[in-house]
């Protein structure tokens, strides 16, 4: 195994190993301090975290606005508050070792008045700005402002140029570093685009390789490229080493450190994590943001993917195929199926499934009376944590605050569900924990594989850093 030595990065030399941000309080002032004083760089993720009262107990994200919009800046608020707090904790934890970045995501709601509001807030405290999800044009604009480098995510060579050419040239010496984030195996939303097969994934060095040749066109000869995404045992990947093709390389390990004792997330889900087989995380669809992520297969996925197969076409009349009539709602509103959908139909409804919704494609999707209400009362409850929500018809960037389509019912509130996942805890977590999204990437499985973790051994964030260090 080739000796992992430092590089730069960010104006000082750290271990090339960085922790991957994950929002909703998953990466905090804990973890990613214990990560920066092990030598590399620790990430806070500024995605609506937890900030805490005079008695250090977390504050409840609790909103009392009456419209989408009050709430919206409620949920502002508490992201700033949240990023302020984690950033301080992982300062004092990291002890000056290692870098300290924050993570937000581009198209999370207001995503720039957080990053702005937490850099303030945090003044001198945090390092580096990562952020993907989305096209960060304005990255680099808020890193010149507050004087700290910026590590754009990116899924393609492609989608650099383009970010470099409309605004990271005017900011080439804050340019910290590019996050190639695998779209096939990276944890979360990722960033596969029309062209691409989820269900191929392709080799990541060509696509590296790629990157750096448009990198080098640039003049960016030694900025390293921060590998996301189905990293595990560095000795597989020994040819990226030191490897002049490449140039310089930084590992992030997004996955790996939940499991470890600084990990904020629930007992349950560690517990899930260790059982996981090959093949229990994968790519979906249903996320409101429109992209895909990679997640574990659990109850809540299943229900997700069982809602959309139970989904038939209409129309508000009589129009091809679509001829028979049926009755949608409490009062029986007429529209019009094939004929043999509605035999699936009534199938669909003597088992339960008695309430039709319809989505923006103009099909229903039947669901029964308690998960119709459920949904409901999710989309009506939206706070805008997103700049555009298809599950609840939210935009940030429309005069009405509406995307302009309707609501879709085969999705579901992310905020909620990612709160949940984040803070069960009790005697239900188990169920709370099949019952909600938990994130992964698709490597999670190497949990119960690796012997590093027999006898359900969990490491410190130093344990797993020095571990990473043997290549093993």
């Amino acid at each position: 195994m080739k000796a992992i030595n430092t590089l730069r990065m960010g104006g000082v030399d750290v271990l090339p190993l960085v922790e991957g941000g994950k929002g909703i309080s998953v990466s905090n002032g804990v973890s990613a301090g214990a990560w920066a004083a092990a030598g590399g760089a620790g990430t806070v993720s500024i995605v609506n975290a937890d900030s805490y009262d005079e008695n250090g107990q977390p504050v409840p994200q609790v909103y009392k606005g009456r419209t989408r919009r009050e709430r919206h800046e409620e949920l502002v608020q508490y992201a700033i508050a949240g990023g302020i707090a984690q950033a301080r904790i992982a300062h004092e934890v990291a002890g000056g070792r290692g870098r300290i970045h924050a993570n937000i995501l581009w198209e999370m709601g207001s995503a720039e008045r957080v990053i702005t509001g937490v850099l303030e807030g945090a003044s001198g405290l945090i390092h580096g700005l990562t952020c993907g999800a989305g096209m960060p044009y304005r990255l680099a604009d808020i890193a010149v402002r507050f004087g700290v480098h910026y590590y754009p995510i990116v899924s393609s060579a492609r989608a650099f140029n383009a970010l470099w050419k409309r605004s990271y040239s005017k900011a080439a010496d804050l340019l910290g570093g590019v996050v190639y984030e695998d779209p096939w195996r990276a944890g979360g939303h990722n960033g596969l685009s029309n062209t691409e097969d989820p269900l191929n994934p392709e080799d990541p060095y060509p696509r590296v390789l790629a990157l750096r040749q448009t990198m080098r066109s640039f003049g960016l000869h030694d900025t390293p490229i921060i590998m996301a995404g189905g990293v595990w045992w560095l000795e597989e990947w020994q040819d990226w080493i030191d490897n002049p093709k490449l140039g310089p390389i930084v590992f992030q390990f997004g996955t790996r450190p939940l499991l470890t004792r600084e990990s904020p997330i629930p007992q349950a889900w560690k517990k899930r994590l260790m059982t996981l087989k090959k093949g229990d995380v994968h790519l979906n669809r249903f996320s409101p943001t429109g992209f895909y992520s990679s997640a574990v297969n659990n109850s809540f996925l299943q229900d997700l993917k069982a809602r959309s197969e139970r989904q038939v076409a209409f129309s508000t009349e009589p129009l091809g195929a679509l001829t028979v009539p049926y009755g949608v709602g409490a009062r029986k509103r007429q529209v019009f199926l094939a004929a043999d959908d509605l035999a699936h139909v009534q199938e669909w409804e003597r088992q339960g499934f008695v309430e039709a919704m319809r989505t923006p494609d103009s099909t229903l999707i039947f669901v029964t009376p308690d998960s119709a209400r459920e949904i409901l009362a999710d989309q009506a409850d939206c706070m805008g944590c997103l700049s555009e929500c298809r599950f609840s018809n939210w935009s940030q960037r429309a005069p009405d605050y509406s995307n302009g389509h309707k609501a879709d019912p085969r999705s579901f509130c992310i905020q909620k569900t990612l709160q949940a996942a984040a803070h069960a805890s009790g005697p239900d977590q188990d169920k709370i924990m099949d019952n909600t999204l938990m994130f992964g990437g698709t490597n999670a499985w190497r949990f119960a594989a690796d012997p590093f973790y027999s006898n359900g051994f969990v490491p410190t964030v130093g344990q797993l850093v020095e571990r990473i260090l043997t290549g093993r």
